[in-house]
């Protein structure tokens, strides 16, 4: 090989492994075949004369960009805090996944859902299993009437499930 050639195959090396190492940062592969398991025991929601209170609404996911099942429900325990209770969940693992409550209605492949208001409710806690996540004070739940398991990181809907109000 001559001397003029060694510097150009340095170059393409170091961009090469530049490169890979940058798309297993954004995209990180290895997160399709990784289960974070979380079951979190269900918040104790109390009605009047202390009998158990059904959910103030509830929906079943459906899947957009992953796999994604498992239900959703509205919890009103007796201290008046709203909470978000994911049962039987079931999605892939992914970099960035957040549990948004989005103004927007379930549609398509579920890129409508960052285009109105959405609150975080904070980072997904695991991929599979029984979750709880808290509702700020003040969130009109006729407003935000869809979940979604949103990847920040790619701008997705893993899943997401309709809000369908108890009467």
């Amino acid at each position: 090989m001559s001397a003029t050639k060694r510097p150009v195959l340095w170059a393409a090396t170091a961009l090469v492994v530049v490169a890979a190492a940058v798309g297993l940062y954004l995209f990180q592969p290895w997160r399709l075949f990784t289960t974070e398991r979380v079951d979190e025991a269900a918040p104790v929601a109390v009605g009047r004369q202390g009998a158990p209170a059904g959910p103030l609404a509830t929906g079943s996911f459906i899947s957009h960009e992953h796999d994604t099942s498992g239900s959703v429900e509205v919890l009103q325990p007796g201290d008046g805090k709203a909470t978000l209770r994911l049962t039987d969940l079931r999605t892939s693992d992914g970099p960035a996944l957040h549990v948004w409550l989005s103004d927007q209605p379930v549609e398509g492949d579920g890129g409508n859902l960052d285009d109105g208001k959405h609150v975080d409710l904070g980072d997904l806690k695991g991929n599979e299993g029984n979750q709880n996540y808290a509702i700020p004070a003040g969130t009109d739940l006729n407003t935000f009437s869809t979940v979604t398991i949103w990847c920040e990181r790619f701008s997705v809907s893993f899943g997401a499930a309709e809000l369908r109000q108890r009467t």
